[in-house]
């Protein structure tokens, strides 16, 4: 390209029809904001008053049952599929309502040590000892 000295006029004008940016809208839709870590979710948007709720993050695996792991966690009132690669999971949220199809996926994936189980999207101590053998005690007996 030619230099130009600073007292020649342009030969041509950019057109405004072509900026290269595309117009963002100011707040995300809700879609976006579904997709969003619950955490961060939390974080810039205040905790969300949802249902107590038990939830089941667990790999992809070889053998038996995966096929009916992923249905079942399908099903559940909240699922989303996360990463990529090596670190993707399956992440199931279930309610108090859910609490039979919980029992079935876990009895599927509780095998895996990759498998975690959140309570209320947070990793709690004793969330497989303490708090899933109390959600089948209230399931079988029928409290």
């Amino acid at each position: 390209m030619a230099d130009r000295s600073p007292d020649e006029t342009p030969t041509h004008r950019p057109s405004e029809q072509l900026w290269p940016y595309v117009d963002v809208p100011q707040q995300p839709t809700p879609e976006e904001v579904a997709a969003l870590d619950p955490d961060l979710q939390a974080d810039l948007f205040g905790e969300p008053q949802r249902p107590f709720s038990i939830t089941l993050v667990f790999p992809p695996f070889e053998g038996p049952g995966y096929e009916q792991a992923v249905a079942l966690a399908r099903a559940s009132a909240e699922y989303r599929e996360t990463g990529a690669g090596p670190s993707f999971r399956h992440r199931a949220r279930f309610t108090s309502s859910d609490a039979r199809r919980l029992h079935q996926l876990f009895e599927i994936v509780g095998r895996f040590d990759a498998c975690e189980v959140l309570i209320d999207d947070k990793p709690m101590p004793y969330a497989r000892e303490l708090w899933l053998p109390l959600v089948w005690v209230l399931l079988y007996t029928g409290a």
